[in-house]
């Protein structure tokens, strides 16, 4: 099964880096480091796909999605850098409130090395 995820998430960011490239290449954006943005966006997804959805990765996953989501809109002129990274911070304040409220499990992966010894 571990395998198969690997495979899943192997494709999916060949995908999003073929799409990257496109965008790039046909204009749309061009400003836009694609490359990096969707990079952030599949590695957000990916953590979630992979170890499943626990009180780390229900942080780091979303976190990172938001992120790609605010590079856009800095890389687009949208919102300066002096308000995108107190407003991230902010973020990652409220996601790691809600993991430590939430009912979610653990992160057992992170202690699997200490379980084996």
């Amino acid at each position: 099964m571990h395998s198969n995820k690997s495979g899943v998430a192997a494709a999916v960011a060949i995908m999003a880096l073929g799409v990257a490239w496109l965008l790039n290449n046909v204009g749309v954006m061009p400003a836009v480091e694609w490359v990096w943005t969707l990079g952030l966006v599949v590695a957000g997804i990916m953590i979630v796909a992979l170890l499943g959805l626990d009180k780390v990765t229900s942080v780091i996953g979303p976190f990172l999605v938001i992120g790609s989501f605010f590079s856009i809109l800095r890389q687009a002129g949208t919102i300066p850098i002096h308000y995108e990274v107190p407003i991230l911070v902010i973020l990652l304040g409220v996601l790691l409130l809600v993991a430590v409220l939430s009912p979610l499990k653990s992160a057992s992966w992170l202690f699997e090395e200490e379980k084996r010894q």
